[in-house]
């Protein structure tokens, strides 16, 4: 039976010369274990690890697994994980889930999120025009990669053009991995109580964004002035960093394949089938989608009893070879890329989704289209990647242009 580290991350080393790649025991595993038992907190816990693509897409869509961090057998990555509030909908099953997933579908449908494109093409315009105007290498994660879905959620939940500067710095303490607890607390607290102010403000004085629509669903009774504020939060935890890491580690992978710059750079489908092939390569959340089973199951010919955990690393998934062809290699051409489970799958597949597709859409031929002679300022093994968060990443990325 094979383990794998303990807490807080199971993940192992990775080659230096392959960053982005997920460790070689993975591809071991998924030919001769693909259901096998690994080992949390010491021991302490031995949740399943799910490495094919078929079986991880199994467990996602099946009702017999639960989200419920709380539940006794959940393999969370600490083992004092606490409840999450009702408005952090994706750690709850239904009908918490349901009925605050269904409060901001509206606000995901592409139609709005094609109203945000000139939004968003602005604010790349104007961050990309400071970033060139920059000296010397700079910082690519600090300078552009991160306040960009800062300034994009922003426009969504309609915080005023002033209050900014407050929502970044706030937004930027919660995801510093050199942050003390006490600064992280500090932030959220800040974030939580200005998000409440900012509904109840929202009542007064309407516009057309997400909080003014969450404030007139309290006002209806559907939810409450702390539920609004904590979807609100929930939006920015889930569309910062998650998609400041996809803009910073798609942008390393275009430049280690320049052949494939012409593809990102190509007409609105071309592109849209690049950028479906970055998620699926990089697939960032690397700690694993995690679920803890109600019923007993069978994946993969094995069964799965209630009560015990099951880990499903979908970058291991997404280079599947029974699913995509030399899975190891970049194509921003590949034809089936839309297979791919970088969004999760089932119920609790992104609800952000097309959100984050069309950031992806616009940011990133617009980098190299202003900065053509784009380059990383320092060797590849020097730059520092996250390898124990919940969502992979680089911590800095010096660039010159």
């Amino acid at each position: 039976m094979t383990s794998l580290p303990t807490v807080p991350a199971f993940t192992v080393t990775r080659p230096q010369d392959a960053p982005l790649d997920p460790p070689p025991l993975y591809a071991r595993l998924r030919e001769e274990q693909p259901v096998t038992r690994v080992s949390l907190w010491e021991g302490r816990l031995t949740p399943w690890l799910v490495t094919r693509w078929e079986d991880a897409r199994a467990v996602l869509g099946s009702p017999a697994f639960s989200t419920d961090s709380t539940r006794p057998g959940a393999p969370n990555v600490t083992e004092d994980a606490q409840p999450v509030p009702r408005g952090f909908f994706a750690g709850h099953d239904d009908p918490v889930h349901a009925a605050m997933r269904r409060t901001l579908t509206r606000e995901f449908m592409v139609k709005r999120v094609d109203a945000l494109r000139p939004a968003i093409a602005r604010l790349t315009d104007e961050l990309l025009t400071d970033l060139s105007e920059l000296s010397g290498p700079a910082d690519f994660v600090e300078h552009f990669a991160l306040p960009l879905p800062s300034l994009v959620i922003c426009e969504l939940l309609g915080v005023p053009y002033e209050e900014h500067p407050f929502f970044q710095e706030q937004s930027k303490t919660l995801v510093d991995l050199n942050a003390t607890g006490e600064e992280s607390a500090r932030a959220f607290a800040n974030l939580g109580e200005y998000l409440l102010r900012l509904v109840q403000t929202k009542r007064a004085t309407p516009g057309d964004d997400v909080l003014t629509r969450l404030a007139a669903q309290v006002d209806e009774g559907v939810i409450t002035d702390q539920d609004a504020a904590d979807l609100s939060a929930f939006l920015l935890f889930a569309g910062h960093e998650t998609t400041a890491n996809m803009i910073a580690l798609s942008t390393i992978t275009l430049l280690q394949h320049p052949d494939q710059l012409p593809h990102i750079l190509g007409g609105p489908d071309q592109v849209a089938s690049a950028v479906e092939e970055l998620l699926r390569y990089l697939s960032i959340v690397h700690l694993g989608l995690r679920r803890t089973a109600i019923d007993d199951v069978t994946i993969g010919g094995v069964t799965i009893r209630a009560g015990e955990g099951v880990i499903v690393p979908v970058h291991v998934a997404n280079r599947d070879p029974d699913i995509f062809t030399d899975p190891g290699d970049l194509d921003l051409e590949r034809a089936n890329v839309r297979r791919h489970l970088a969004f999760g799958y089932g119920i609790h597949q992104c609800l952000g989704q097309p959100l984050a597709r069309a950031e992806l859409q616009i940011v990133l031929p617009e980098v190299f289209r202003r900065l053509p002679g784009l380059k990383i300022a320092v060797p590849m093994e020097e730059i520092a990647f996250k390898q124990a968060t919940a969502v992979y990443g680089v911590r800095e990325l010096p660039v010159t242009w």
